[in-house]
């Protein structure tokens, strides 16, 4: 009966094994292969027989096998069972791909039949990984370089003008040079927003614990941020209405720009007696006003740089919205509000209380 039960636990944990989509495989002390599951053998391109009974270290590359010894040697000297290390797995025809490796020490524990094992491993092909990883390095190449030369190639012209500008006004007095002073005001806004989009394109690092109804409230009230959400767009007449006591786990300013976005968007397209309200919503939060909304024809497009729907807009705003929002893993969905205005929904948040 025990002999029975047994088989019948090694053939459960064969099956469990065997519908996994990483490589497993378990070693002797020798070195010798013990056991791989199909998913080894299919990833090294070798049958199970072949690989079962023959040397791990044949199977990898010199720079893998100094590698893995290294992180096997310091896990001992540590006195730890597992351990993880990235390298080069090789095929049997000689191709390479990046997988992560973490193994785990048997110690004095035995195999089937009393055979000792030495340790057993689990490999993942992270190739996908990292072409993501490889993907945003480049894009956040590019986004450094694009705010360099925004910075600097741009603004330093822009201010010269700016200061011919004033000169011109000193000899003279004309409306034409009204129209030079808002195109100008216009170009510094262009400026400042594409700063903001590269900026907000990078990684978050740290997070805080983020009151929404503070946050929201020192929009309106000038406590906190000194009025972030007024600055550059005229919202006297706004009301904003917070229906949530939500804290969250956000970069703090980015999510403060990503609600002055928001509130400088639905006054610029709802009037300046909009109304603004924040609330709750199933993992995350909303933003929604009274406005005119946004028709669903348009709402695939609502989040692309330079969209605009106004002759005065950067065509920026919620672009720096979504931009906020996937730099902190959040999904964001434009909607119908209940006074028919447009809603913003916040999904996937960190909500803490």
């Amino acid at each position: 009966m025990d002999k029975s039960r047994r088989e019948r636990e090694i053939r459960r944990y064969e099956t469990i094994l065997e519908s996994l989509d990483d490589a497993v495989y378990a070693v002797r002390p020798d070195g010798t292969i013990a056991y791989v599951n199909d998913r080894y053998a299919e990833m090294k391109g070798a049958s199970r027989e072949e690989l079962i009974g023959s040397q791990i270290y044949d199977w990898v590359t010199e720079e893998a096998a100094a590698k893995v010894t290294q992180v096997r040697r310091e896990t001992e000297a540590s006195d730890r069972d597992a351990g993880s290390v990235e390298y080069e797995f090789l095929t049997a025809d000689g191709e390479r791909f990046p997988v992560e490796i973490r193994f785990t020490r048997f110690g004095d524990d035995n195999g089937e039949d009393g055979e000792p094992l030495d340790r057993v491993g689990v490999i993942r092909d992270v190739s996908e990984r990292k072409r993501r990883e490889e993907a945003l390095r480049r894009k956040n190449e590019r986004l450094e370089e694009f705010a360099s030369i925004v910075s600097h190639d741009l603004r330093n012209p822009l201010n010269v003008a700016t200061g011919w500008l004033d000169l011109a006004r000193e000899e003279c007095d004309s409306e034409h040079l009204d129209h030079v002073t808002r195109a100008h005001e216009r170009m510094n806004s262009l400026i400042d927003d594409l700063l903001t989009l590269a900026r907000d394109g990078e990684g978050i690092d740290e997070t805080d614990r983020v009151p929404l109804r503070e946050l929201v409230e020192a929009c309106r009230e000038g406590v906190e941020f000194v009025e972030p959400c007024r600055e550059g767009v005229d919202t006297a007449d706004a009301t904003l209405r917070v229906d949530t006591d939500r804290v969250v786990r956000a970069d703090r300013s980015r999510l403060r720009q990503m609600i002055e976005n928001i509130v400088r968007n639905s006054v610029e397209h709802g009037g300046a007696g909009v109304t603004i309200t924040v609330g709750d919503v199933d993992g995350g939060f909303f933003v929604a006003d009274d406005g005119h909304g946004i028709p669903a024809t348009d709402r695939e497009n609502v989040f692309e740089t330079g969209y605009s729907t106004t002759d005065d807009g950067t065509g920026f705003g919620l672009a720096i919205v979504e931009s906020v929002a996937a730099a902190h893993g959040w999904e964001v969905r434009v909607t119908d509000s209940a006074d028919g205005g447009a809603r913003l929904e916040f999904t996937g948040v960190d909500v803490l209380d």
